[in-house]
């Protein structure tokens, strides 16, 4: 097997990966969403630098083929040419130079000939490069879509990390964060509502400055949350 072939087997195997099942079955999605980026981008480099390698090996070929069908039909119009001269001369009477003139057009038929076969013989090769260049181009745009759709998934789970990981460092019920000690306010606020006796602490003078917006700008835009918060109770 070829290297290029090898490479559109590798495109091709990948690109039929069922990416879905690979990350439910894994126990760490991201270190599976890692190594598929990693594959796809490897794969994606080596499948380019194939189609380009293949582009120009068929470039070469159509060049040939080209030539050799060019050639084919200028050996076949000079074998004509010189084939009526020959008839000419015979018919003047000129045998000796008639037959010297017939070899003259074998020889370019001959020519003519050798450049039709080496054309024919080109043909499978030139359809298969299309052919691979044609697999390898429609499996690397399919690599593309799915390197793409990859990406954006690593990076949901990698933003779905930070999220957790974000919601586990904050415990409502520790005072030392702003969550916390608004939450401790509300807590003593409702307990005096309540009537229960909830003692002073450090953490009213605290919060008040929470409680003032920082400009006028601020006040307005807290009163305008405040309305919307209360017309949707």
């Amino acid at each position: 097997m070829s290297d290029k072939q090898s490479v559109l087997g590798r495109v091709v195997r990948l690109s039929t990966t069922d990416i879905g099942a690979l990350v439910e079955r894994a126990g760490d999605p991201r270190a599976v969403l890692d190594r598929l980026v990693h594959d796809y981008t490897d794969a994606i480099a080596d499948a380019e630098r194939a189609v380009s390698t293949t582009l120009g090996t068929l470039r070469l070929l159509e060049q040939d083929h080209a030539e050799d069908v060019r050639a084919d039909g200028e050996w076949g119009a000079r074998a004509r040419a010189v084939s009526r001269k020959a008839d000419v001369l015979r018919a003047a009477g000129s045998d000796a130079a008639a037959d010297t003139f017939d070899r003259l057009a074998k020889v370019a038929l001959a020519r003519q000939l050798r450049s039709e076969r080496e054309a024919m013989a080109a043909e499978p090769a030139i359809a298969a490069q299309r052919d691979l260049v044609a697999r390898l181009g429609a499996a690397l745009d399919g690599m593309r879509t799915r390197l793409g759709e990859l990406k954006s998934q690593h990076e949901g789970v990698r933003a779905l990390s930070r999220t957790a990981a974000a919601v586990e460092s904050v415990n409502v019920l520790d005072t030392t964060t702003e969550l916390g000690r608004f939450e401790d306010k509300v807590r003593r606020e409702e307990a005096k509502l309540a009537g229960q006796e909830v003692g002073a602490s450090c953490l009213d003078s605290e919060f008040e400055q929470y409680e003032r917006p920082e400009s006028p700008g601020d006040t307005a835009e807290v009163e305008a949350r405040l309305a919307a918060l209360k017309a949707t109770t």
